[in-house]
C-alpha cells in the first residue's frame, strides 16, 4: 500500500524559494501525519485543528512577539465551508493542522513562518505567514505565471509552483519522489501599505490537475479577515 501527497518544488529566485520553501515543509509534515490518520481512522468525521499543551505555548509565545500561531491560522483555515468553496462539497477535512517554524535564508537569518494545512480528498490547502521585510509588490516580475491582484483591498500577487509527489510505501517503508503538478498561490501584503512581509494562501490537488483560481480567490475573501491581527481596508 502506497501514500502519495504532493507538494510544490522551490523556485528560481529569493522570492519564489521563500514561497515555495513554506509549502513543501508543511506538505511534508503532513504527509506523515496522513498515514497516520488513515490507518487508525474509524470514524468519518470532518478533522479538527489540534489544540494541546504545546500548541498552546506556542500561541502565546506567537502574541508575545505580536505574530500569529499556527494554530491560529489552521483555525482560520478549516471552515465548514472549506470544501464548498473547493467545489467539492461533498468531501471534507481529512487532516488539519498548524505548525509554528521558520525559514532559514541563506545568510543565517531565521523568519518566523507560522502555517496551518487542511487536505481534503482533492484539494490540499495551506495558509502561511512570512514575517519577512518583503513587500509584495514587484513580485509579479520573479515568480512563474505571476499576475498582481488587489485582495481585500490588500496588494497581492497570483502564482504558479510546480509540485513534487511523494510517494511513501506503507509496507516497505520507502519513500519516492516524482514529478507533480501545479500549486497556485495567491501571496497577499498584510496591510494596504505594503510594508513588508506577506500571507501565502496556496492550494494543489492531489491528481496533479490544475487548480481553480476562482477556489482560491474565493477562499481568501473568506479566510483573510478570519485571520487574528488582520488589517481591513479602510
Amino acid at each position: 500500500m502506497a501514500e502519495t501527497v504532493a507538494a510544490p518544488e522551490k523556485g528560481p529566485n529569493a522570492w519564489a524559494q521563500a514561497v515555495a520553501a513554506l509549502v513543501v515543509v508543511g506538505a511534508l509534515g503532513g504527509g506523515l501525519y496522513v498515514i497516520q490518520r488513515n490507518d487508525a481512522s474509524a470514524v468519518d468525521k470532518p478533522a479538527v485543528c489540534r489544540v494541546d499543551e504545546e500548541d498552546e505555548k506556542a500561541t502565546e509565545k506567537a502574541h508575545a512577539a505580536h505574530r500569529v500561531s499556527g494554530t491560529e491560522l489552521c483555525t482560520a483555515l478549516n471552515r465548514a465551508d472549506l470544501p464548498t468553496l473547493l467545489g467539492t462539497p461533498q468531501e471534507h477535512a481529512l487532516t488539519a493542522y498548524g505548525s509554528d517554524g521558520a525559514v532559514k535564508m541563506a545568510g543565517g537569518t531565521e523568519i518566523p513562518s507560522p502555517e496551518g494545512t487542511v487536505q481534503l480528498d482533492t484539494y490540499t490547502v495551506k495558509l502561511s505567514r512570512s514575517y519577512d521585510e518583503l513587500p509584495v509588490a514587484g513580485m509579479a516580475d520573479l515568480l512563474e505565471e505571476a499576475e498582481p491582484k488587489t485582495v481585500l483591498g490588500h496588494p497581492a500577487v497570483l502564482c504558479s509552483s510546480r509540485t513534487i509527489a511523494f510517494s511513501f510505501d506503507l509496507g516497505g517503508g520507502k519513500a519516492e519522489t516524482g514529478a507533480g503538478g501545479i500549486a497556485r498561490t495567491l501571496v497577499v501584503a498584510p496591510d494596504t501599505k505594503d510594508g513588508g512581509g506577506s500571507y501565502e494562501l496556496a492550494i494543489w490537488r492531489q491528481d496533479a490537475v490544475r487548480p481553480d483560481d476562482s477556489a482560491l480567490l474565493n477562499i481568501a475573501q473568506k479566510v483573510l479577515p478570519a485571520i487574528p491581527g488582520w488589517t481591513a481596508a479602510g
